[in-house]
């Protein structure tokens, strides 16, 4: 995220010559115990506060840069430079990868400030954070149906923004995932014979994520677990949808070897 300039007050700061004046930090933050000596609790003009959490930002401290953003939110939260800080707090978490807090930064930076003109990074912000939390499909998918939502915060809101577009790509490979979960689902209650309930899991993704890579593999194991319940009728079916929609697809092909071996006698080529 670009900083704008501003000239900064001189105080810890070291003069340098040159065409005009500039303004240089002495220290930074670097070190353990350093870090601490910098984020306790010592009154400093705002200036110096926020040059000193760009510095460590730049520098690659991103935990030790939020601190500090958050200490000019803290000791000066009437400044105009209150309100760029909790932004620059959310980003320096998410560098730094403490979702959590980078989430709750940006959350209360939309609460105080709704309608700035930062708000739609502010969103598109709390999406990246549910986005890499992501989990693969064998697990739970709270982060996956948290990053859809934040998702879809950003495309409703600013549908004309630079972030949409990005939000947009994620968003269907997010809604893949999701299918992928069900999909998998499915799988595991038809490895173990639950012919039904490994249905309702392959229909909601047929219904709910028409648009994904799994449909035609959710044709498929449809005619599988059809052929399994002994409704031969309602497996050609599915393999008629899946020839019409996906008449090259691998899963077709398979669905109507398996036709012809299982129920030979309805099957039509």
């Amino acid at each position: 995220m670009a900083i704008q300039t501003h000239r900064f007050a001189p105080l810890r700061l070291l003069l340098i010559a040159g065409a005009g004046t500039a303004l240089m930090l002495t220290a930074g933050c670097a070190g353990g115990n350093k870090v601490k000596k910098d984020t306790a609790y010592v009154a400093r003009d705002v200036d110096t506060l926020y040059l000193a959490a760009k510095a460590q930002l730049d520098k690659g401290n991103p935990k030790a840069s939020a601190e500090l953003f958050d200490e000019v939110e803290r000791q000066h939260p009437y400044s105009p430079w209150a309100r760029r800080a909790q932004l620059m707090s959310a980003f320096s978490y998410y560098v730094a990868r403490d979702y959590t807090k980078a989430i709750q930064s940006a959350q209360r930076f939309l609460t105080i400030h709704p309608g700035n003109k930062d708000a739609a990074y502010a969103y598109y912000l709390v999406a990246l954070c549910y986005y890499e939390q992501i989990s693969d499909v064998a697990r739970d998918q709270k982060d996956t149906q948290q990053t859809l939502t934040a998702l879809n915060d950003v495309i409703r809101r600013f549908p004309d923004s630079r972030y949409a577009v990005d939000a947009t790509l994620k968003r269907d490979l997010v809604i893949d995932h999701l299918a992928g979960k069900e999909m998998d689902i499915g799988r595991h209650y038809q490895r173990s014979g639950k012919w039904l309930a490994a249905q309702l899991r392959f229909r909601t993704v047929i219904d709910k994520y028409q648009t994904t890579s799994h449909v035609p593999e959710a044709l498929y194991r449809l005619v599988e677990t059809n052929l399994a319940l002994g409704i031969p009728e309602e497996a050609q079916k599915n393999a008629a949808v899946l020839g019409s929609n996906y008449p090259g697809n691998e899963w077709y092909e398979k669905a109507y070897r398996l036709m012809g071996i299982h129920a030979p006698g309805i099957v039509a080529r």
